[in-house]
């Protein structure tokens, strides 16, 4: 199947040629037709897997053929969690409508709210919004819903773990009740179901893998490692790698600026990215990031959410998320679009509860690797292992793996660094 057969306009199409793009995602070939036939959807997909052209491209032809926003009004509104994906989605419409007409605009906190409110004052076609920002622009009657066709709900689990479930019923009561709904979630939760209860309207449902699965190009493994160990074994695997970027997770906002200096200090490029940091210090540290002015960008799982990097080779959980969940978001940074990519993991014994958690939800076992220098941690019993173990690394049976994990991860790093990834 090719973009063709999909009832895209010619414009759109060569949007798509030119960005090249020739074959929908199984989420755009389900997604895609559904929306263009003016049906409610719900659709759960994991990051990476081009969800968001699945709900813009046909949200794109439904609105062209209509009368553009009045004064102040908005004909589609999106919303997403996070400042990050608000801009990605932004981009989106603005690349994929470049020849549609239609005007869009985007609203989120931490910058200045008279601007936004000048922009919505012409009336918006296709607004994309936080929801806490799109209340305050509402309270002061910068917008108003009475002309709205179509409601996005983007990432909506991750709404509702930010706690975002009051502001959104509380949107919910301002739209008019004829409307068409898409809700798009990682997963169909039983908190999601019952969002959807109240929003959708006999639905199409969509899903493109079971839920919490993981990406089946990224390749996983983790190294138990003391806490205090972490960062000198983490610009030992860098260094090794060769890997030209790198994402990185800390748990903490003060633990990402605790490990960028510390990157810092032994010369790498970094940055962290962080609920603390300004939206335009946010907003710097990613671009520079994405045009390789950085090397290595720390974040937060808040932050991070929205974060959409092509060729993307390498994720690291610097310390295990408290929720399960939370670990295929972060991997799922990586192999994006058909590429593949690696995710490497630190393990303290501290954090043993955290990886069971995680090798439950994904129902596998994360391999394990030992680097070349480090006394590796017991993950069963969560503490150092055995003295006779560690004098016994070069045996078999799995262990002994130091100098050969290093050589290993050379060589990967050069080959994963040529591909890879929304």
């Amino acid at each position: 199947m090719s973009f063709n057969d999909l009832g895209l306009s010619k414009p759109v199409l060569a949007v798509l040629a030119e960005q090249g793009y020739s074959t929908p995602t199984p989420i755009q070939q389900q997604a895609i037709p559904a929306v263009m036939a003016g049906r409610d959807v719900m659709a759960a997909a994991q990051t990476g897997t081009g969800k968001t052209a699945g709900f813009t491209l046909p949200m794109l032809e439904l609105l062209k053929g209509g009368e553009r926003a009045s004064s102040n009004h908005v004909r589609a509104l999106i919303l997403t969690p996070t400042r990050e994906l608000a801009a990605q989605v932004a981009e989106s419409v603005a690349t994929y409508g470049r020849d549609s007409k239609l005007s869009s605009a985007v609203v989120f906190g931490g910058v200045g709210i008279n601007p936004q409110m000048m922009k919505l004052r012409k009336g918006v076609d296709i607004l994309i919004a936080t929801p806490g920002r799109l209340l305050d622009l509402y309270q002061q009657k910068a917008v108003k819903f009475n002309d709205l066709e179509i409601l996005v709900l983007d990432e909506a689990d991750r709404m509702l773990d930010m706690g975002f479930i009051h502001d959104i019923k509380r949107i919910l009561k301002l739209l008019p009740p004829k409307r068409q709904n898409l809700l798009f979630s990682a997963t169909f939760s039983d908190e999601i179901r019952a969002l959807a209860k109240g929003l959708v309207n006999n639905p199409v449902e969509v899903s493109v893998a079971p839920p919490n699965t993981t990406a089946e190009r990224v390749e996983q493994s983790l190294y138990g490692v003391e806490q205090s160990q972490k960062t000198a074994l983490l610009c030992q695997l860098l260094r090794a790698r060769g890997t030209p970027q790198a994402l990185v997770f800390t748990r903490t906002k003060h633990g990402a600026n605790r490990l960028v200096r510390q990157l810092e200090a032994n010369s790498f490029l970094a940055a962290a990215i962080h609920g603390n940091k300004s939206q335009g210090a946010r907003t710097k540290a990613l671009d520079d990031f994405k045009k390789g002015r950085v090397n290595v960008l720390v974040a937060t799982d808040i932050a991070a959410r929205g974060i959409d990097i092509d060729l993307l080779p390498l994720v690291v959980n610097y310390d295990l998320p408290n929720v399960s969940e939370d670990y295929v978001h972060r991997i799922g940074r990586t192999a994006r679009a058909g590429a593949s990519g690696h995710a490497l993991s630190l393990v303290s014994p501290e954090e043993v509860k955290q990886l069971r958690g995680i090798e439950k939800l994904i129902d596998q076992k994360i391999e394990r690797l030992e680097a070349e220098g480090f006394i590796p941690v017991d993950l069963v019993r969560g503490r150092p292992a055995p003295a006779k173990q560690q004098q016994n690394r070069g045996g078999g049976g799995g262990g002994g793996r130091g100098r050969d994990s290093t050589q290993r991860g050379r060589d990967g790093g050069r080959s994963q660094g040529s591909g890879r990834n929304r």
